[in-house]
């Protein structure tokens, strides 16, 4: 409570990034009872109808509700950057926090494959995980959160070197705790902060490159809707003819990731001890 009042008051920019990711969320959830068509209900007497009261976004050209695949595509987009987020956090958070509480051969072995990895560019990377997993949402999670784990872990584990410094730690380490207690009890605990923020970053970027895998084709398969997918597929294809078809799946995307990008800034201020003292 106390960091939603800080939020309102303090960054008010945040809160509205904030408000708007509430409101993605709710139209993720109910998607279904929001949309006044089915994200595949064709009708090819409206094919590429501009947009009007009967279709407030226009249609497509199998006449399919322009307003609906919007909203069915925020389901895709939401499910993706939040679960793919959640995936690198664990994944990068396990491999930062071991890295940095151990040090030495642990820390050099696992930074050196981390180094390998962040030595590819991250969409090609992405890219190679979904031709090895396949076609589907899952997998797209799966490729999206194991790539972005990387990153994580080197944010993550420098939080951890300073911890790992602190007296209370080796106080807990004379008094004979185990490793195991001292990282969920001192370490972890005192990490969450950048964890959140860096989460709360990352979720944009996720999307972001969802999008840009879905308008390679990789990304969740047709006819389900995603906003890169729909850049890709009609709106590329009718730019001149139709250009609603790329315009409103592109705000929605800009707005997505203004949203995020805000709300992380703004959490960042306030979790982090330096910003929050200056």
């Amino acid at each position: 409570m106390t960091l939603l009042r800080a939020l309102v008051t303090r960054k008010p920019i945040g809160a509205v990034g904030a408000a708007i990711v509430l409101v993605l969320l709710v139209v993720a959830v109910f998607a279904d009872r929001l949309a006044p068509q089915h994200f595949n209900e064709t009708s090819l007497t409206d094919a590429l109808q501009p947009p009007s009261r009967a279709h407030w976004f226009g249609t497509d050209e199998l006449g399919r509700d322009l307003y609906s695949r919007i909203l069915y595509g925020a389901q895709v987009s939401m499910t993706v950057g939040l679960a793919a987020t959640a995936v690198a956090v664990l994944l990068g958070a396990a491999i930062g926090i071991v890295s940095g509480y151990f040090g030495r051969g642990v820390d050099l072995a696992l930074q050196r494959v981390v180094d390998a990895w962040l030595a590819f560019p991250g969409l090609v990377m992405v890219i190679a995980l979904l031709v090895l997993l396949g076609p589907g949402l899952g997998s797209v999670i799966l490729a999206l959160g194991i790539s972005q784990a990387f990153p994580q872990s080197r944010i993550i584990r420098g939080a951890t070197l300073v911890v790992r410094e602190h007296a209370y730690i080796e106080a807990s380490r004379a008094s004979g705790a185990s490793h195991g207690r001292v990282l969920l009890r001192h370490v972890l605990p005192n990490v969450v902060a950048p964890i959140i923020v860096s989460a709360s970053t990352y979720v944009s970027f996720v999307i972001l490159i969802e999008a840009a895998v879905s308008f390679l084709g990789y990304g969740v398969p047709p006819p389900r809707p995603s906003w890169g997918g729909m850049l890709s597929a009609t709106g590329r294809s009718y730019m001149v003819r139709a250009p609603w078809l790329s315009v409103f799946p592109g705000l929605a995307l800009t707005l997505a990731i203004f949203a995020f990008n805000v709300l992380g800034d703004a959490l960042r201020d306030l979790l982090d001890p330096r910003l929050r003292a200056a």
